[in-house]
This record gives C-alpha cells, structure tokens and sequence, in this order.
C-alpha cells in the first residue's frame, strides 16, 4: 500500500512462496530456499549435488501437488494473508499517525523479494525502514536470514536506508490475545476440549536442527515462553497443552517430540480428540494447510478413526492480530 509522501516505511517479510502451484515455479522457489545457508550448511559444492541431482527433481513435483491442495483463488494463502496483513497495518496506522508511513510486504524467498521491496522503497524517496520478520520467535534460520537480506542490501547501496529490525515477540500481549482468541472460535464450533477425560492441545513449532539448539539458537526457549503464556491465558496446564515440532527436513536430529509422532501416539493410545494450534506460523501456509490439517490429521484418524482433530487457525488477518502487529511497528517507528 503507498502513500504518497512517505519518508518511513514498514516491510513486513514472510518466508516465501512459489508464484504457481506448478512444479517449475516450486523448483525455483526451493532451490532458492534450500541454497540459504542459513537453511542448510552443509558444504555447498556436496549440498548442490545433492540437491539438483536428488532433492529437486523428485521434491518438487510432490511439492507442487501439495500447493495445489491448498491453492486459493487468489494465489497463494501465505501471500494472500501476508497481503492483508500489511493492508490492515497500513490503514491502522493511517488512522493513528499524522505522517504517512508505507507499508509493504516482502518474501525472504520468492516474490515480493526483499531486496526488490527495498530497491522499490529506495527509489520511492524512503529514508528509513522499520522491517519486521513475522515470526514471533526467533531463529537462525528465519530471522538471521532476513537479517542477512536486508545487509546484503545495504552493502551493494550507495545510497544505504536507515534500517530497523524486530527481532522477535514471542509474548507480545496482543499475539497471545490472538492466538488464544484463535482457540476460542474453535472451541464455539466444535465444543471445548474435555482436557478432564484426557483430551490433548498440541502446540506445533515448525522444528530446526538440534545442532543450532545446542549452537545457542534462542528458538526453543521462546516457543516455551510462548506456550507458557498462551497456556496461562486459557487456563491450561503443560499437561493439557504440549509443545511438538513438525516440518523435518534432511537425516540431522531435529527439535523433539515431532508432531507427526506425537499425533499417531496419542491416536493408538485412544485419546478421542486433539486440538492444534501453530503459533509460530503468523500466516496459514503449506505447513498448516496441509502437513498439519491434511497429512497429521490422516495419520491421528488411522490410528483413532472415532476421534476428533481440530486445526486452529493461524493469526491471518484476526483484528486482534492486526491491533497487536500495529501496536509492535507503532512502538517502533
């Protein structure tokens, strides 16, 4: 959204997406993704091979079938949703500040790229850019990349921005109030979870390697603060609600429990009904849209077919939400 005169922007970045659910455009898109060394570090020569002889010519096209799953009329929902984010901060702040502030979304892989997004402010007369990675926690492999990005950027300008970064808001008030707002809209379609009888919350993160956890990597212990204040806020104990971690990627041990294990253990030990919240995930995406609401879902009914699954809605375009992410960037400008 422009507005003309702006001398401050906002970039709002989200991970990336193809642009068609096709398997050219999602082998593009991944091989951009998994070429991130911040994704994956092993060497590059041996991962190139790896990659272009193995992982994307098989990957891909289950990949884009997985897209066209999930696929809306407007495009792809991460870019739909990123979209209307920035749409609803954009008018939020308009209706908060006297001067005009431009707000943009961006994709760390894909397109809007952000390097694109910063040429494109630059060239607008922007001075300064508040930019902010919508993931409430922060990791090596998400935040340190935009982080990355945004110096490559500046390092090929003659003309550098003035740059500043969110780094994470993994208890930001307003994202609690969302997420658990998120839960109670489930809970007036489908009843409250009989936690008394043994009914199960899952609260999956998407996973990163263990080798960053015991690097130093903060992630792990922000998705705890995260649950702890989401727990309080709903009145649920660690017992009621767990923490998993979905997504694997590559042979390296992974953060754990998985929640594709963790589904298929409670199915066979008959617990009749789980519900799964994604609070790291800012927008509905591949990773809830299908791993979560179609492949985990599938793999807890075959175990339990009398059982109930419940997939949580992320954040999208809640007004709470919206309030919330205007508050953080307002806080920031």
């Amino acid at each position: 959204m422009i507005l003309p005169g702006a001398e401050t922007a906002v970039m709002l970045v989200n991970l990336g997406t193809p642009d068609t659910p096709t398997p050219r455009d999602v082998r593009r898109y991944l091989r951009e993704f998994l070429t991130d060394k911040r994704v994956v570090s092993m060497h590059s020569a041996v991962w190139r091979a790896v990659l272009e002889g193995f992982v994307l010519p098989f990957r891909a096209r289950r990949s884009a079938e997985k897209y066209r799953s999930i696929w809306l009329e407007e495009g792809s929902p991460l870019a739909v949703y990123t979209e209307a984010q920035a749409k609803g901060v954009a008018a939020r702040l308009a209706e908060r500040l006297d001067s005009p502030v431009r707000v943009e979304s961006a994709m760390r892989y894909g397109s809007p790229a952000v390097r694109e997004t910063l040429d494109s402010l630059r060239h607008a007369g922007i001075d300064r850019v508040l930019v902010v990675p919508l993931y409430p926690q922060y990791s090596v492999p998400t935040v340190a990349s935009v982080i990355d990005e945004v110096a490559r950027h500046a390092l090929r300008a003659v003309h550098q921005l003035e740059y500043s970064l969110v780094h994470s808001y993994q208890t930001l008030p307003g994202y609690i109030e969302a997420l658990a707002l998120r839960a109670q809209e489930a809970w007036a379609l489908h009843g409250r979870p009989d936690f008394a009888a043994g009914d199960k919350m899952l609260l999956s993160f998407h996973g990163i390697p263990v080798s960053l956890d015991k690097a130093g990597d903060p992630y792990r212990s922000q998705c705890e603060e995260t649950a702890a204040a989401l727990r309080t806020r709903l009145g649920l104990t660690e017992d009621d609600c767990q923490i998993t971690f979905q997504s694997k990627f590559g042979p390296m041990p992974w953060l754990a429990p998985a929640t594709i294990d963790t589904v298929a253990s409670l199915g066979s030990r008959g617990v009749r009904r789980i519900d799964v919240a994604c609070p790291g995930f800012a927008a509905d995406c591949l990773e809830t849209l299908e791993e979560i609401d179609l492949l985990n879902k599938g793999t807890y009914l075959a175990a339990q077919p009398e059982g109930l699954f419940v997939r949580h809605q992320c954040l999208n375009d809640h007004p709470v939400w919206l309030d919330a992410l205007t508050d953080l960037v307002q806080s920031r400008l």
